[in-house]
């Protein structure tokens, strides 16, 4: 039988787990302000000055932070990938070259899986980066550069199973790669680049991209009749229409909620300018999907115009960012 106090109890133990965890990320932070700060930024220095790429290793649990760091830095512009320290002595060794540069992630510093990696990367004068704990470790010494990693409880009652240790390897993992990102100045659209597909490439689709412009923009000139404006609503459909003074720039849109409010005047009879809302939402061209959503979730209203130095160039409307997965 499973007693009733299981949920009390696993709680408690979650709210422990993260709270040790914290711990250690706060010792994290406080060390790069301190001790890890400058060799943390020579890391930087020589990661981003190779030709080649980024091999990242390591061993158990500190081997799938590796995968996972090769991966984030692949992603952000840092060409990288995994190599399995066991399979790099069984002959991946010829998979790094001589422009590369290794990070090695481990714990101790001591785990034997590593030599061959290390001895191969001394061999051949390719910079080593060691992530680990051991200040006075075997890879500690051999590295070029060691990122030494605060000693913190791990979250784990026996103090065994890694968790806070690889939550901190993890991080600092994701400290090299942002901070590469940002030397590189690589830019949102990089980013598109490397992640075409799924929501992320939806949301990093540009608003020129899916808009729609030329004869299917919904557009007057200011001083139209309300009667050719209401066509013009109902031929292109989406529900509005904007308004373009004497020198082609936006003056205004005319949507159906203006439509509601002005029912009780005689509509027909009015121009343009009597009924549209002046100075509307706007986006440039290449804005992010991701900020146009929000925009429109913002301002509770499907459609935002496109303005080009300040003409209309097309309108994005809320179903659009639904039909490529955005929202």
């Amino acid at each position: 039988m499973i007693s009733h106090h299981i949920p009390e109890l696993s709680i408690a133990s979650a709210q422990r787990t993260v709270l040790t965890e914290q711990g250690g990320m706060a010792a994290l932070a406080d060390a790069l302000s301190n001790g890890l700060a400058e060799p943390f930024a020579a890391a930087i220095g020589a990661v981003s000055g190779i030709k080649g790429r980024v091999i990242v290793t390591g061993v158990g649990k500190s081997g799938h932070i590796a995968a996972k760091i090769a991966a984030t830095l692949a992603s952000t512009g840092t060409p990288a990938f995994f190599v399995h320290p066991v399979e790099a002595v069984h002959g991946d060794l010829g998979m790094i070259a001589r422009d590369d540069a290794i990070i090695a992630i481990s714990w101790s510093g001591e785990s034997a899986e590593l030599k061959g990696i290390v001895a191969y990367s001394r061999r051949f004068s390719i910079p080593l980066i060691a992530i680990t704990a051991g200040a006075d470790s075997a890879l500690a010494r051999a590295a070029d550069i060691a990122l030494l990693l605060p000693r913190a409880a791990e979250a784990c009652p026996h103090g065994l199973a890694p968790t806070t240790s690889t939550l901190m390897q993890l991080v600092l993992g994701d400290c090299i790669a942002i901070a590469l990102l940002e030397v590189r100045g690589f830019t949102a659209d990089h980013f598109r680049t490397f992640h075409p597909g799924g929501q992320l490439g939806a949301n990093l689709t540009l608003a020129r991209d899916i808009m729609h412009g030329g004869e299917a923009l919904p557009l007057v000139a200011s001083g139209t009749s309300m009667r050719e404006a209401i066509l013009e609503v109902s031929a292109k459909g989406f529900g509005c229409v904007a308004i373009a003074d004497e020198n082609g720039k936006l003056a205004g849109i005319i949507t159906d909620g203006d439509l509601r409010r002005h029912i009780d005047s005689d509509l027909l009879s009015l121009r343009v300018d009597d009924v549209m809302t002046p100075n509307p939402k706007t986006i440039a061209p290449d804005t992010l999907a991701a900020t146009a959503l929000q925009m429109l979730n913002a301002a509770a209203i499907t459609t935002l115009m496109v303005v080009d130095r300040e003409r209309p160039v097309g309108i994005v409307h809320l179903h659009d960012l639904l039909r490529i997965g955005a929202a």
